[in-house]
């Protein structure tokens, strides 16, 4: 693991030669616009003067023609290597942010992508504004992004997914040049770039029609013979009107065939540049050398099934066919050469032999999009570790764990030991005390989705998140603060009974009524949350929670938070303390808001 300051002086300097690189290629691409003015003005003297009659005018158009058609030609690749250099400068632009803060000012928070039946998400800050997935989302393709959304769960995944994973984000982190290659490649890409609608049209079957177009392909025998009769007949061996005929076979079928050839083209009309992005996102990913095993085997399903050369196929066909907007092309390529039919023809010959990997290619690669955010964590933090994912009775410890939603420089490292039981966390008002619950359920999502953590080092049992922190009233279902927060901890205790293993956070528990009754509540909640399967965290200021019994021997035990005060200001060390806690804030806060008075 690599210091801050190694990491972030990495995208700096990727960021300046980037510049540098930006500036290089504005230059030639002004040069070459000047040198391909000059060369057009010149052919059209020369043409000029070899239309007057000068021999050597016409040689140098032609070689001058020749000059404008390169310089188009490396004009265009230029082009392209900017646009390239413009995603990569904003993709380690974005990597800085994650540095300085800026992250949350990131578009894509994930907010639609939250499930609409898991309020932990809503608690521990897993979508929306400065949350989990705003922070760690490369995801370009809306597929890759609702990939992310679903790795981030409360409920644990198979182990060896989560092993998986873990190697594979391993090495990307240690291949920081290669992920901003690949995420500056897929940033080319139009932003929620969604393929439902092409894979749907793309793997339907193709009409009988179409088919007869592909048992007719030696169809270009006519337009050789078409060619070759008019090559003829410029020389006087043939009369003109044999060429005559042909082309107006050649248009008639043009015609019959065309409301035919348009429904089989129909799935390549929604396609322009993003085929080409594709393409060269699987090349490299082919092409590349990888030790994880997982990343093996998503790099084999590609090559087995030569994703990158029959993308190349699709998208050489594509341009094709999209030259036929341009009436002219299409009435003298139909004429001429029956483009529309062998179009067709070779759309239909591609579906055969490729049509139905397209699918698993855009999953691999949404997959890739899940494992490159992952790895942002360990490309942008000092200090990271793997989870070890462990067995047997519930454990979740952690050594130095912070939080990945606070700025690296001001978060205050915890440790945390738990096994099955309850611990009461006391502790003044702004203490930490919600914090320490959320960094901790954080990062058992981060474990579950494979992720580095933010700690120096972190172990967990399997244990189903349940959490009770940030309940809202809902005024359309009649529905109070106290109501919301009672089925929340009822749903706690309905899923405890299937004695499942379970770690539970509960936040000012029974916060919404009155002291007796919330007293009396919450001892009775947390007696039934204690349970041999359950790790069970409540925060509460009601300091007779903190003299509650075991109910079944299972350990009940104590934390807390405090503050302390330097020339009568507040400050708080936000450090986890044994033990309940033996002071309250609330009257100075209540004086330095100007509510009560020092009298």
């Amino acid at each position: 693991m690599k210091p801050t300051s190694d990491t972030y002086s990495f995208f700096t300097a990727a960021y300046e030669k980037d510049l540098t690189i930006a500036r290089k290629l504005a230059q030639q691409s002004s040069r070459l616009t000047a040198l391909r003015t000059i060369a057009f003005i010149l052919l059209i003297f020369a043409f000029a003067a070899g239309y007057d009659g000068h021999a050597a005018g016409t040689i140098a158009g032609c070689v001058l023609l020749a000059a404008f058609c390169l310089l188009v030609r490396r004009h265009s690749h230029i082009k392209a290597s900017q646009q390239f250099n413009a995603c990569h400068i904003q993709v380690v632009k974005d990597f800085l942010s994650r540095f300085n803060g800026d992250w949350k000012n990131f578009a894509d928070d994930g907010a639609p992508l939250q499930p609409k039946d898991q309020p932990q998400a809503t608690d521990l800050h897993l979508f929306g504004p400065a949350s989990f997935y705003q922070y760690l989302s490369c995801a370009r393709t809306l597929r890759g992004k609702k990939r992310l959304a679903a790795a981030l769960v409360t409920t644990p995944p198979n182990r060896t997914k989560i092993l998986a994973r873990q190697e594979s984000v391993a090495e990307l982190i240690q291949r920081k040049d290669f992920c901003l290659q690949l995420l500056a490649k897929a940033a080319q890409l139009p932003d929620r770039h969604d393929t439902t609608e092409l894979l749907s049209e793309i793997e339907a079957p193709l009409s009988q029609a179409s088919h007869a177009i592909v048992r007719y392909r030696t169809a270009w025998i006519l337009p050789l013979i078409t060619l070759l009769s008019l090559f003829l007949a410029v020389f006087d061996l043939l009369t003109w009107t044999i060429p005559g005929l042909l082309l107006g076979l050649q248009f008639l079928l043009s015609m019959v065939f065309h409301q035919h050839n348009q429904l089989t083209l129909a799935p390549l009309n929604h396609l322009t540049h993003e085929l080409h992005f594709y393409e060269a996102l699987f090349r490299d990913l082919e092409q590349a050398k990888f030790q994880a095993a997982a990343l093996i085997g998503l790099q084999q399903r590609l090559q087995t099934t030569q994703a990158s050369q029959s993308l190349h196929q699709l998208a050489k066909l594509t341009d094709a066919v999209a030259l036929t907007r341009n009436f002219f092309f299409a009435l003298l390529g139909n004429t001429l050469l029956l483009w529309d039919c062998h179009m067709a023809a070779r759309f239909a010959h591609w579906h055969d032999t490729a049509a139905e990997n397209l699918r698993e290619w855009i999953d691999t690669w949404s997959e890739w999009e899940v494992l490159l955010s992952l790895a942002t964590i360990g490309q942008t933090r000092s200090q990271w570790t793997f989870p070890e994912l462990k067995a047997g009775q519930p454990s979740l410890e952690a050594q130095e764990l912070t939080s990945l939603l606070l700025a690296e420089d001001k978060a205050v490292p915890n440790d945390a030991s738990f096994g099955a039981g309850t611990c009461i966390l006391t502790g003044s008002n702004m203490s930490g005390k919600t914090t320490y619950m959320r960094t901790l359920a954080g990062a058992v999502v981060l474990a579950y989705a494979g992720a580095p953590v933010c700690a120096h080092f972190f172990s967990l049992t399997p244990l189903h998140i349940f959490t009770s922190i940030q309940v809202n009233d809902d005024m359309s279902q009649g529905i109070s603060t106290f109501y919301a927060e009672l089925l929340r901890i009822k749903q706690m205790v309905t899923f405890s009974r299937r004695e499942l293993p379970m770690l539970i956070c509960i936040d000012e528990i029974f916060k919404g009524t009155n002291s007796a009754d919330r007293i009396i509540g919450a001892r009775e909640a947390i007696k039934q949350l204690t349970r041999s399967y359950c790790i069970t965290l409540v925060t509460t200021h009601d300091f007779e929670l903190c003299d509650l019994k075991s109910p079944n021997a299972i350990p009940v035990t104590n934390c807390h938070f405090e503050e302390y005060y330097e020339e009568n200001k507040i400050k708080f060390d936000y450090k986890l303390k044994p033990g309940r806690c033996q002071t309250t804030n609330a009257q100075y806060l209540l004086r330095m808001a100007g509510i009560i008075s020092d009298a």
